[in-house]
């Protein structure tokens, strides 16, 4: 004679038996479930559901009991939304309650006319599963909002950026290209941003693209990019590769700066005299010099060849700093200062007021050849530098978050300028 009671109690699963009156009569329940539950069997069997396994709250409780109910009403399985129940560690145990998650099902026993004998629940521990995949998510969410961070940074830069394979073709180009140009991306990519480039520049940016991927190598070249007003811009572009544990590049990063006008500046202090010419190759040289001494381009946000930062909130507090900023200040921990922290003597010269006004109106502004006083040596001797510098608001879900800062050092070219007004010219013959 088959003993069903000690068959059923031996399965190997969370099982329990239940009476199918209102209170949900507890029958019986398999090993399984007594030791899942740190209950024995004699704690639960004849009581009443609730009173064997209370809950810890009444939303809780309406899940378990609309569940019961359902396979009364219906006579068909119903499997429960996941709940979290904590069990009660005996005194033995240390006690104590342990978080546990369980998905359970409720399954009708009818009997030969239909009708409801018993109730009966499989219950699963999915605290694990449950745990990890929280876990997964929160990583999700982290990793996705590292990645909009890092989208918004590339398109708030103020520089054209460009992505290219190991081949040469273009992936990708950041907002202020494709507005620089006027084109989409989808014609931009590949090799469609070719049809802006100025016939003339061609071979020597094949040429540099040439000798820059055969060696895996940084390379800069000067072309003429057309704009989406049909005007060819002089544009100073710098690219670096990212390099594989094989040592050849997987990915090349470009950034592209307008220099127009100092390229214009150049051409007519050139056409001025001879004397006037040396000196104007000589203002350009510096201006590319300061250009080179910039940070090289080995990564697009920390290596950028122009002066980055990033202040956060309306306390304009140094976030990040790229390394051709902290060259300007050698001697200063800026990182979690403020700027009035950091850099006092720029107080009184109205920079705080402009990091004010951008903050509080959205509105970006835009410095050309601006005169800063600073100490540059941390001994308390101020020095005239010139900058031109933009400061614009950004954003973080949809709230203002600080201000990014974009410079170049163009202090030598404003010293060659002033130094060619101040030249006086030759009599005339």
């Amino acid at each position: 004679m088959v003993d069903y009671q000690k068959l059923f109690r031996a399965l190997p699963e969370n099982f329990l038996l239940i009476a199918p009156d209102a209170t949900a009569t507890i029958v019986d329940n398999t090993d399984s479930h007594v030791a899942v539950s740190l209950k024995s069997r004699e704690e639960v069997i004849g009581k009443p559901f609730f009173e064997a396994y209370p809950a810890a709250d009444q939303n809780e409780s309406d899940i378990i009991a609309e569940s019961h109910e359902h396979v009364r009403r219906h006579h068909e399985p119903h499997t429960m939304p996941l709940i979290r129940y904590d069990l009660e560690r005996p005194a033995e145990q240390g006690g104590g309650f342990e978080q546990r998650y369980w998905q359970a099902t409720h399954y009708p026993v009818l009997d030969e006319q239909g009708q409801l004998l018993h109730i009966l629940q499989r219950t699963q521990d999915v605290t694990e599963q449950y745990i990890a995949e929280q876990q997964r998510l929160l990583l999700q969410r982290e990793l996705d909002e590292a990645q909009a961070r890092t989208a918004f940074i590339l398109q708030s830069l103020p520089v054209l950026i460009a992505t290219l394979q190991p081949g040469g073709e273009a992936d990708y180009f950041n907002q202020r290209w494709l507005d620089f140009t006027g084109r989409t991306l989808a014609e931009s990519v590949g090799w469609g941003w070719l049809n802006d480039l100025h016939p003339d520049d061609r071979p020597a940016v094949e040429a540099a693209w040439q000798a820059a991927s055969q060696g895996a190598t940084e390379y800069q070249v000067e072309y003429r990019l057309r704009r989406h007003d049909g005007q060819y811009r002089w544009i100073l572009v710098r690219a670096v590769p990212r390099l594989g544990d094989d040592g050849q590049p997987t990915l090349w990063v470009g950034g592209g700066t307008d220099i127009h006008e100092q390229k214009q500046l150049v051409q007519e202090l050139l056409t001025t005299n001879e004397e006037q010419a040396a000196l104007s190759d000589q203002a350009y040289g510096a201006y590319q010099l300061a250009e080179q001494q910039r940070s090289t381009f080995y990564n697009l946000f920390v290596q950028t060849p122009a002066m980055i930062c990033i202040l956060r909130s309306p306390e304009h507090r140094f976030e990040f700093v790229n390394p051709e900023y902290q060259k300007l200040f050698p001697h200063r921990e800026l990182i979690g200062k403020t700027v009035a922290e950091a850099l006092p003597e720029v107080v009184e010269q109205g920079f705080i007021d402009l990091l004010d006004n951008v903050y509080t109106s959205g509105e970006p502004f835009i410095g050309n050849e601006m005169s800063i006083m600073l100490d540059q040596d941390g001994d308390g001797q101020l020095h005239q530098r010139y900058f031109n510098f933009t400061y614009q608001l950004f954003q973080e879900n949809e709230e203002k978050a600080g201000i990014t800062v974009f410079a170049f050092d163009v202090t030598d070219l404003v010293a060659a300028r002033k130094a060619l007004e101040n030249r006086p010219h030759a009599p005339n013959a």
